[in-house]
């Protein structure tokens, strides 16, 4: 099985939990969530910038809160995104309409596809309710996708 310890320069820190996860796949987890976190983190910024949909805002506290519950602490600031994010970067000087329907689109499926992939690891690490929680983000993140991609679809 594939870890993500090697995406962060060392372990996370945990706290002592009644949570009966282990500790080693809690841990997993947690590096797995603050991955996506950073990813999530990037995509509601490049929404803001796009002047589109925020409600990836939601998909960010979700995932916060699991780190959290699960006895880790949530690193999402700016920086630790920038550093982490698996999002291509949404260019600043995009003015015109069609080409922020294609960076939105862009955007919104890269984290789909990180969205079904932590559904797969998750349930490797034995964490239904992460995996869960990801279905849950997943079909959001479809929806909005199939949204933008009216869009460009109308245009031809």
């Amino acid at each position: 099985m594939k870890t993500l310890n090697s995406t962060c320069a060392e372990a996370p820190k945990m706290y002592e939990t009644e949570n009966d996860i282990s500790k080693d796949r809690r841990t997993e987890l947690n590096a797995l969530l603050n991955q996506r976190l950073a990813s999530a983190v990037d995509l509601q910024l490049q929404m803001k910038q796009a002047h589109w949909n925020e409600a990836v805002e939601g998909y960010v506290d979700q995932i916060a809160e699991r780190v959290v519950q699960l006895g880790g602490v949530a690193e999402g600031t700016v920086r630790m995104a920038a550093a982490r994010t698996r999002l291509t970067e949404y260019s600043p000087e995009i003015s015109e309409g069609m080409a922020h329907v294609e960076g939105v689109a862009r955007g919104l499926s890269t984290f789909g596809q990180e969205a079904r992939n932590t559904i797969n690891e998750a349930e490797e690490l034995d964490d239904a309710d992460t995996a869960d929680m990801f279905t849950e983000i997943s079909r959001g993140i479809d929806k909005w996708l199939w949204f933008v991609e009216a869009h460009s679809q109308a245009a031809k």
